[in-house]
């Protein structure tokens, strides 16, 4: 049963290679095409997002007054709010770690038995030639390890993208997505910045720093011929997932 499993595996990553084969080279010489515009709530995998909620608070008025108790502010401003709006992201990650360990250990054991005294007469030495029959049984074991590891990661990224509001939370704060696509000669350039804001957050210009995106989600990758030269093949992708050693 496992060996039909892997050869159907096979078989589905042979045919899947083979489709992406045909459309690379019906597209040699072509620069990769840019994605469609499209509403991202309409797209295969949308879930709207659910959070714990407030209790709604009734909008009240005084007399002769123009503030309502819901009201984030006084005064109306140009920033987002209502789905459709578009804000600006400003992404900052500047990721860093540095771990180092050293392990070394190592154990010596010796045992010795002879066979002296009486039971040690009674052998007879000369049919043993030069044994030692003081020395007749002697263990020797040695153990030794020395393991070392390090990791230094360095990631930074800062750059800009919109974001379209595509959700308004009961309790007022905004579920935010946006995609930017960049062709330089014949490699995309993919950022896709997702995630839950506050309206207080977003700053007088319209603009927000990706440190105050909860459940933020920021991809930036690519694809093109540069991404092609630097991903294994995908034989070589089946084989180190299937391969146990």
């Amino acid at each position: 049963m496992h060996i039909f499993k892997i050869t159907a595996l096979l078989m589905f990553t042979a045919a899947l290679a083979g489709c992406q084969t045909v459309d690379r080279l019906a597209n040699v010489g072509n620069a990769p095409a840019l994605s469609p515009i499209v509403d991202p709530t309409t797209t295969a995998g949308y879930q709207p997002v659910n959070m714990p909620m407030p209790a709604a608070i009734a909008d009240t008025y005084q007399a002769n007054s123009l503030y309502r108790t819901s009201a984030k502010g006084f005064f109306k401003d140009e920033r987002a709010h209502h789905i459709g709006d578009i804000l600006t992201v400003i992404v900052t990650v500047n990721d860093s770690a540095k771990i180092a360990n050293n392990t070394q250990s190592s154990r010596n054991s010796t045992n010795t038995a002879g066979m002296g005294g009486i039971l040690g007469a009674a052998v007879d030495t000369a049919s043993l030639g030069t044994v030692d029959t003081t020395k007749a049984v002697d263990f020797n074991s040695g153990l030794a390890n020395t393991g070392k590891g390090s990791v230094n990661r360095s990631e930074s990224l800062q750059t800009s993208v919109a974001a379209v509001v595509t959700q308004v939370l009961p309790n007022g704060n905004l579920v935010i997505e946006g995609h930017q696509e960049v062709r330089v000669n014949f490699e995309v350039r993919d950022l896709v910045v997702a995630g839950i804001i506050r309206p207080s957050d977003i700053q007088a210009n319209n603009t927000i720093p990706s440190a105050k995106i909860a459940e933020a989600r920021i991809a930036y990758g690519g694809r093109g011929q540069i991404t092609d030269v630097q991903q294994p093949r995908y034989g070589q992708q089946v084989l180190d997932a299937i391969l146990p050693f």
